[in-house]
C-alpha cells in the first residue's frame, strides 16, 4: 500500500473529494468553462421568463426566442465541451465569442449584457487557457547543487560581485547576419 492511498483512507471524505476536483480542475479550463456556461443561462431565460410585480405581470415576448434557446444551448454546451475536452479550447472558445456578439441583436441584448460578458470573458479564458508543465519529482540527493546543462551559464556575475573579475565568460559575442546591422534597427525607405 502506497503512502497515497493509507493517507486518503484516514482523511475525510471531503477533503479528499476537494483534492481530487481541485486537481481536475487545475487540469482544464474550468473557470471558461463555468463563465460560458453562466453566460448561457440568461439569454436562454430572459426571452421566457415572465416577472410579477404585484398584480402585473411583465413578460419579454420577442420573435427572436428560438434564436436565443439556440445560443443558449450552444454557450452551455461549449461550456460543457471547455470542461471534458480541454483540447479543443482554441475552437470552443472562439465559438464562444462569436456566440456571444451574435446574442447581442439576436437574444435580447445578450441577456441584457449579462449573457454576453459572461460569455465573452469565458470564450477569452477558453482561448489563453494552456496546460501546465507536470512538476518533477524532487531527485533522491536533495541536498546537491542542481546540475546545469550549459557550465557558462552558472558564472552570472551577482550584485555584489564585480563583473570585470570574471573575465572572458564576460565578452558578449554578438554576431551581425545583415549586410548593414545599424545598431540592430531596420529602417524602411
Amino acid at each position: 500500500m502506497s503512502v497515497a492511498e493509507s493517507t486518503e483512507q484516514n482523511e475525510h471524505f471531503l477533503s479528499v473529494f476537494r483534492r481530487r476536483f481541485r486537481e481536475w480542475r487545475g487540469q482544464r479550463p474550468f473557470w471558461a468553462g463555468l463563465f460560458a456556461i453562466l453566460g448561457g443561462i440568461p439569454i436562454v431565460y430572459f426571452p421566457y421568463a415572465s416577472l410579477n410585480l404585484g398584480h402585473m405581470t411583465l413578460s419579454l415576448q420577442t420573435n427572436a426566442g428560438s434564436g436565443a434557446l439556440i445560443i443558449g444551448v450552444l454557450l452551455f454546451t461549449l461550456g460543457l465541451v471547455l470542461w471534458f475536452q480541454p483540447l479543443v479550447r482554441t475552437f470552443a472558445g472562439v465559438a464562444t465569442i462569436l456566440l456571444a456578439l451574435v446574442s447581442i441583436p439576436m437574444a435580447n441584448l445578450g441577456g441584457f449584457f449579462f449573457g454576453f460578458l459572461f460569455a465573452l470573458i469565458g470564450g477569452g479564458l477558453g482561448l489563453a487557457w494552456a496546460p501546465g508543465q507536470p512538476t518533477v519529482a524532487p531527485a533522491a540527493n536533495e541536498g546537491a547543487a542542481p546540475v546545469l546543462a550549459d557550465p557558462s551559464a552558472a558564472q552570472v556575475p551577482g550584485p555584489d560581485q564585480d563583473p570585470a573579475a570574471w573575465g572572458p565568460q564576460n565578452e558578449q559575442t554578438t554576431h551581425d547576419t545583415t549586410i548593414d546591422a545599424s545598431g540592430g534597427r531596420n529602417s524602411a525607405g
